[in-house]
């Protein structure tokens, strides 16, 4: 089992080049999270009309995470948060990771080879998160630093968290272009086969 590494944000590029598939990390600063694909294709209106997002993330991070938030006077709570399913976003996720310059995106079920070379040029890692986590990463926050969007429902807001030991979180995706999603397709595939004969010869015994 790999070392645990624990990791101050916001981290830089040789920070992420550091990290290969496969390691296991836990976060401490602030994250950016949403759920939502119509804040990504907002954060894509703002990107393309030069405009300053109401949170920055350059250089910074931006997690596929949806959280509901509750407000009392005026004070935003989080009181929880979950990972969801990043392939959502891939489409957009791209020129997202190059015009930011991301350092560390994620969520659950990873990205595709387009968003995996977008992350090796620009230095950035996919950090997947626990799916059904939802205590172990909510006991993870510590205060909310940032809500943006309000008009959105609670879980698709761009929402900046401050989080201590957050994890422990697997680097699916490196800056190499290393992918353990890519890695299990490829031996599935590889596997298929024989799987396939194994199958036919149990059902072949069971009709005799």
């Amino acid at each position: 089992m790999p070392d645990l590494k624990s990791l101050a944000l916001p981290v830089t590029e040789a920070d992420v080049r550091s990290l290969e598939a496969g390691d296991l990390v836990t976060l401490n600063g602030d994250i950016t999270i949403t759920a939502g694909l119509p804040t990504h294709h907002r954060i894509v209106e703002y990107m393309k009309a030069g405009r300053a997002l109401p949170i920055d993330i350059t250089e910074d991070t931006l997690f596929h995470l949806g959280s509901y938030s509750e407000e009392t006077d005026g004070r935003f709570d989080v009181l929880y948060m979950n990972p969801t399913t990043s392939t959502r976003f891939d489409g957009l996720m791209p020129d997202l990771i190059r015009h930011y310059r991301l350092r560390m995106v994620g969520g659950k079920g990873g990205l595709g080879m387009t968003s995996t070379a977008a992350m090796q040029e620009v230095g950035c890692v996919y950090l997947s998160f626990l799916g059904g986590g939802c205590p172990l990463l909510t006991e993870a926050i510590r205060s909310v630093v940032a809500v943006a969007w309000d008009d959105l429902i609670s879980h698709y807001r761009l929402v900046r968290l401050r989080v201590a030991d957050l994890g422990p979180l697997v680097v699916g995706i490196d800056s190499h272009g290393n992918s353990i999603f890519e890695q299990c397709s490829r031996t599935a595939e590889e596997r298929l086969p024989e799987i396939v004969k194994t199958l036919d010869a149990e059902r072949g015994r069971r009709m005799v």
